[in-house]
Formats: structure tokens, C-alpha cells, sequence
């Protein structure tokens, strides 16, 4: 009887240990996969980008990643190019308005998936070790002009560059236009140049982002970026 009992408590000692060291390797895959889908540089803190002020409003940046389940609703452009579908009738009324006027505008890029972006990253990498820079120096150089994948703006759909059609406008003339009559439709310049410091993107003047006609009031009227602007929401 001495005996059963020994054999039982040992079986139960067995059980318990064999369920803590599985509640050990869940804990630990968990921690493995967040560090696997949060990308981490330097010190820098990473968060996932939040849509709590609205879906036209989340900001994504070299501390906010985009959500692995972000989904995008597209709409194709007549060049092929695709946007996310909310922002297509303002984008196309902006257009409208631009050509009205006599300027010539057609959208660069739009829409990218993360392995567009991550291509784009490795062809800037591989440009600068061509011309002699290590691996760590020409990934530094290659991030000041490509925007880490899952922190591109163009990943959400809701950021275009828009070009000109230099046989009928140049390009400053397009730019100017741009930034005096974007945020009409609800689009802002996303990276000004005396922004670099708070958005960590140099100037990019073809660069606009959709955050809505109120918003993007509001940032054109007090001349500041998107960062700041979600400040004052907070």
C-alpha cells in the first residue's frame, strides 16, 4: 500500500513537472516571436502603430510598425499604381484640380508590400557596398533614403509620391503646388525639411500622406508634421 502511494505521488510529482516545463517553452516561443515580428535598431523602443485617433491618422515610423494584421483595400490608378480605396475619391479630386490648372502630376509609387519594400532596401544596400562601403555603413546610408520595411508609409496605402509630368510642368512647380493646396483634400506633406529632426526623414517634397481635410488643416495651418499634430490628440 506504502508502496501504490509512493508510485502515485511520484506520478503526480512527474505530471506537474512535465506541465511547467510546457508552460515554460510556450512563454518562451512567445518571447521569441515577438522578437522575430518586432524589428528592433539601436536602443530605439518599438510599438505597433495604433489606429485609436482613426484609420487615416496612425502613425508609422522608425518606432511605430505597421500591425502584422493590417489589411488594405486597393484601388487601381490608370498607370497601374493602387491606393487604399478611402483615400482614392480625394487623391482623384486633387488631380482634377492640379490638371485644371494647367499642371502636369501623375502617381510614382503608392501602395508597396513588405517585400516590395525590403527589395527596395536591399538594392540601396547593395548600391552603397558597390561603392565601397561595409555592410554596417551601407545599411546606415541606404535607411536615411529607404524607410525600414513595416515602417513605410507606403505599405499602408495611404501615402503616394507624386511626380511631374515634366513636358508639362517642372518639378518645382508641381512641388509648390503641392504644398500650397494638398492639404485642401486632406493629404500633407509628410517629411518637411525643418521636420527631419522629429520624423528622421530628410526633405521629401513628393512624398504626401492622406490624414484627412481636418487634420491636415490643422498641420498646414500650425506648420508642423504628423508627430507633433498627435501630440495635441493625446
Amino acid at each position: 500500500m506504502k508502496r501504490y502511494a509512493r508510485r502515485k505521488k511520484f506520478k503526480v510529482k512527474k505530471l506537474f513537472i512535465l506541465l511547467f516545463t510546457v508552460m515554460l517553452c510556450v512563454m518562451a516561443g512567445k518571447v521569441l516571436h515577438s522578437s522575430l515580428t518586432t524589428p528592433f535598431l539601436g536602443n530605439i523602443t518599438h510599438h505597433m502603430a495604433s489606429e485609436d485617433h482613426g484609420w487615416n491618422l496612425i502613425l508609422v515610423n522608425r518606432e511605430n510598425y505597421i500591425p502584422a494584421d493590417y489589411e488594405v483595400q486597393l484601388t487601381e490608378l490608370s498607370n497601374g499604381k493602387k491606393v487604399d480605396s478611402r483615400i482614392y475619391p480625394e487623391l482623384q479630386e486633387m488631380f482634377n484640380a492640379a490638371r485644371t490648372q494647367g499642371y502636369g502630376l501623375f502617381v510614382r509609387e503608392g501602395y508597396r508590400t513588405q517585400e516590395e519594400q525590403q527589395q527596395l532596401m536591399n538594392e540601396k544596400i547593395e548600391a552603397y557596398e558597390n561603392e565601397g562601403k561595409s555592410k554596417s555603413e551601407a545599411k546606415k546610408l541606404a535607411e536615411q533614403w529607404v524607410a525600414i520595411p513595416g515602417t513605410s508609409e507606403h505599405q499602408l496605402g495611404i501615402a503616394v509620391d507624386i511626380n511631374a509630368d515634366t513636358t508639362k510642368s517642372s518639378r518645382d512647380d508641381v512641388y509648390n503646388w503641392l504644398e500650397e493646396n494638398a492639404h485642401t483634400y486632406g493629404f500633407i506633406k509628410r517629411y518637411p525639411s525643418n521636420k527631419t529632426d522629429i520624423t528622421g526623414v530628410i526633405n521629401e517634397p513628393w512624398h504626401y500622406r492622406y490624414v484627412g481635410k481636418e487634420a491636415a488643416s490643422a498641420i498646414y495651418s500650425q506648420g508642423i508634421c504628423l508627430e507633433e499634430y498627435i501630440e495635441t490628440l493625446e
